[in-house]
């Protein structure tokens, strides 16, 4: 009899040198951009010249809608790494990643120079990232998706 760590990593298949990459970039900038809304967009209500409060809030939000998205995805491609799930499965919807409408979007430049230094850091590195997921995406199910 097989308990259930056997019987999920059966079928498991090394993962390849992107997926890790990938994964603790994303799992990195996720912790990053937890402790720089946590800790550094709460300091700046205080600041003498506190930068846009909607636009801080609106970009905030596009970097936590890029940075979970690749993550669902990356879990996904992970979950087929260890047996979990079949390589099938990757294309159907609920394994894709999504979001591309608001994720594909870069801030407008005038926008950009009244964001914190910290944020746009992070904005641009996680555009990066999403950009080269969806790439990916794209690639391993062959078309493009839009929503």
């Amino acid at each position: 009899m097989t308990d259930d760590t056997e019987q999920k990593t059966e079928g498991a298949v090394q993962a390849p040198m992107f997926f890790r990459g990938a994964y603790d970039e994303a799992f990195e900038m996720l912790v990053e951009a937890r402790n720089y809304v946590e800790n550094d967009v709460v300091a700046f209500k205080y600041a003498d010249n506190p930068p846009d409060h909607i636009a801080m809030t609106q970009e905030t939000l596009r970097l936590t809608s890029r940075l979970t998205q690749v993550m669902a995805w990356l879990m996904a491609q992970r979950a087929v790494h260890e047996g979990e799930i079949g390589a099938d499965e990757l294309v159907k919807d609920k394994y894709r990643l999504e979001g591309q409408r608001v994720c594909l979007k870069r801030a407008i430049d005038e926008m950009e120079e009244d964001l914190p230094d910290g944020l746009n850091d992070l904005m641009n590195r996680s555009y990066s990232l999403y950009s080269r997921i969806n790439r990916l995406d794209e690639q391993y199910t062959g078309d493009k998706k839009k929503n």
